[in-house]
Order: C-alpha cells, then structure tokens, then sequence
C-alpha cells in the first residue's frame, strides 16, 4: 500500500504553473495560502478588477484542500439548533442561511470555470451506524426541514440501495450536497483565478508581515510583497510563530484508504449513485467511491505515524462490516491530512489588526465553508459588505492548551480505531 494521495493520481486539472517568488511586487491584496480559502478569494477579488498575490509555502492544494475526504456539503457538522445554542440566535442562523447555499455555490463555480474535478450532485447520506443513531439523524433531519432544506431519512429497501449494506438501518440524504475530486477543484480555482488576472506564487512561504506607510510588506525568502490588505488563509497548515492563525485553532488530522478500482456485480451495488457518506460513530467513518470505482475509507486521527499493518487493518474491519460481499479488498494507497479544530466547533472570521484579515476552524467542512469565506472576504475588502460571511468579523479570543486539545483528540482516536480493529467498538 502506498503512501500516496489518491486525488492527485487521478486529478486531471494541471498543476498550476505557479513559479517561485523572486522579485519585489505590490498589489491591493496579498493572500497567504493557496488553498481553497485563498485562492476563492483571490478569484473573487481579481473577477472585480483587484491586484491580487497569492503566495503557496508548498504547492498549490498541498494541504488538507487537496488532501480531504471530497464532501461538498452544506452546513457545519453540528446540527443547526447546535449552531444557534453556540453563536446565538441572530449568528447561528446566519451560519445556517450562508453555508447552506454553499454545496450550490461550488457547483456554480465548476461549471462556470469547466473544472474538472469529477463532481457528483446526487447528495450526501449520513448513516446511521446502529439502531440507537437513528434518534440523532431524526432531530437532524427536524431541524433542517425547518429551515427548508431538501433532506429525506430513507430507511429500509430505499436505504439498501442507495448504500449497498444491509447494516444501515437508516440514512439522511441532503440532496444540496455531493462530491468532488478536491485536488482538482481547488487547481481549477487556481486556474480561474489566474485567469482573471490573480497572480500564484508556489514555494514562497511568507517569512513575515511588516506594517509599513503603504500598508504590509510581507517577505519571503527571495522576494516581497507590498500590500494594502492581507488575508491570512493558512487554517490547519499554519507554521510560522509569527502567523496569527495558529493560536485560534488545534489542529488535528483525517486519514484515508483508497482500494484499487473495484469491478463486478457486488461493486457496483456499492453507492450505485455515487454519494459520499459518513457515519453516526462517537470516531466517525466516511465512505466514497470515485470516478474510477475505487472504495475509499476515512476516519479521524493519524494514519501516517501508525504502522501499515494498523492502517490496513481498520480499512478491512470497516470494509468487512459494511460491504462483506466484496471478499477481500486490495487496498491501493494512505494519506493523511490536517483539519482546524476549534472548541465551539465553528468558524472564526477576525482581523487581527487594520488591513489584516484571517480565518480558520472549519473543523472539517473546508471545501464549502472556504468558498463562501473566500467570496465574502473578497466583498469585504472591496465593498465594505460581509453579507456573503458565514459570520460578521469580530475579535476572537485564543485557544488555550492547543497541545494538549491535540494529544487528547490523537489519543481518543487512537483508541477506538484499536477498539474496532479488536472488535470492542
């Protein structure tokens, strides 16, 4: 089994040209990160005629952009009472409005760019793992029927067939979401953002911001910056000390295993229509196909500091349970990816000082929520209006004990994947 992500053998959107930075430029806006975040607001900015630099520390999609499960879905993952009961009632629903059109949103933007990203639109299913669960995907459903959302909990023969397992007793499809190769789709922004005039640098990790007359200056480790406005788009690959973003997150991680391409009867039985799910587990597990019919599993925690032999026999306990018609399974590639934690389980949109704009914790709904962030950010910054921000900006207090919230998530995890590689969970 390879260490490898799967997304970036199948991509078929080309690596953005991106060179390194070796010169001294300005620009309106300089935007640190080139994931879905930075380059949905380099796009939105450069479409209505902004001077925008973009700078990548890696290459364009290197973190957990290229690197997640592919779920465009709407919302956060808490239910939507849980979101108003944590930012209010004025906030939560705001939440709830924005990143509810956002599966929509991204699917405008592939299609208006052509990007070739392998995107499904027929929903997303969240299953209910045992009998117990199906309470949580009622109150779930409830809550979003309220606010006028297309979600159906399917159950029996209808349910059987979506998910080609007879060990779901129920699911809730949201028929807003689907599925994308996310590796293409935020090369694809790129693409489109340079097209309309952004301009992509990659290996150029900004070394620094500098506040000077003409606004920041913003080095790296051959060229610079000059910019009015900075948007720091970094999340969970935030490095730098200097880097703000990284005290309003922890981080932790997702790991995946992708089989080879599945052929046959009982194969194709398997999500015939192709949505991405995620189960009701206290650790939950994702399941996919893509384009190629590979069956991919994911679940929290960290795949690459554990021994293959650990991987791959989690991949076969959850494969066996949910699909024992397939035999035995091939498993073709790893990869592990990051994802901004926050303890309210929301987002956080601030600026940490004038002509300074940052986000982070999307505790895993990054594809979405980083489009309509991007958008939003770059409406503020032209027009003065945050209508498109999932949340207004405002001050945002640090996270406390980050390494520890870390070594406890790892931990946690940890365990229960052990737990169900022996069976106990």
């Amino acid at each position: 089994m390879q260490a490898h992500c799967i997304w970036e053998i199948d991509c078929r959107e080309p690596e953005p040209s991106a060179p390194r930075l070796q010169a001294s430029l300005e620009a309106d806006v300089c935007v640190i990160g080139g994931g879905i975040t930075g380059l949905s607001t380099a796009l939105h900015l450069a479409e209505q005629g902004a001077s925008v630099v973009v700078l990548e520390a890696q290459q364009i999609g290197a973190g957990g952009s290229g690197r997640n499960v592919g779920l465009v879905n709407a919302g956060l993952w808490i239910p939507p009472d849980d979101i108003t009961d944590t930012l209010g009632q004025v906030d939560g629903e705001r939440v709830n409005a924005v990143l509810g059109k956002a599966p929509q949103r991204v699917f405008e933007l592939i299609e208006r760019h052509r990007i070739q990203c392998d995107a499904t639109r027929t929903g997303t299913l969240h299953m209910a793992h045992n009998a117990k669960a199906i309470g949580e995907l009622e109150r779930r459903q409830q809550q979003f029927s309220q606010r006028g959302a297309p979600v159906t909990l399917l159950r029996g023969a209808e349910c059987e067939r979506l998910l080609g397992t007879n060990k779901v007793p129920a699911a809730l499809l949201d028929a807003r979401a689907g599925t994308i190769n996310p590796l293409g789709y935020t090369r694809g922004l790129a693409r489109a953002a340079e097209q309309a005039g952004a301009r992509l640098y990659s290996h150029s990790a900004a070394q620094g911001l500098q506040r000077t007359p003409q606004g920041w200056s913003i080095p790296t480790s051959e060229g610079r910056v000059t910019a009015q406005q900075v948007v720091l788009a970094t999340n969970a690959y935030t490095e730098a000390a200097w880097n703000v973003v990284r005290k309003h997150c922890f981080p932790g991680y997702f790991y995946q295993v992708a089989s080879e391409p599945l052929e046959g009867t009982a194969a194709e039985a398997i999500l015939p229509e192709r949505q991405g799910c995620w189960d009701t587990r206290t650790v939950l597990s994702s399941i996919r196909r893509d384009a190629h019919g590979r069956l991919i599993l994911g679940s929290l925690g960290r795949g690459d500091t554990k021994p293959e032999a650990f991987v791959r026999a989690w991949a076969n306990r959850i494969q066996r349970h949910y699909f024992p018609q397939l035999g035995r399974v091939r498993w073709q590639t790893t990869w592990t990816g990051r994802i901004a934690f926050t303890p309210e389980h929301t987002l956080r949109v601030f600026s940490p000082a004038e002509g300074l704009l940052a986000v982070t914790g999307y505790n895993g709904r990054g594809n979405t929520t980083g489009t309509m962030v991007g958008q939003g950010l770059a409406n503020w910054i032209l027009h003065g209006k945050d209508d498109d921000l999932p949340l207004p900006i405002r001050d945002s207090d640090p996270v406390t004990g980050i390494p520890l919230r870390s070594l406890a998530y790892e931990s946690g995890f940890t365990l229960y994947h052990a737990g169900q590689c022996l069976r106990v969970v």
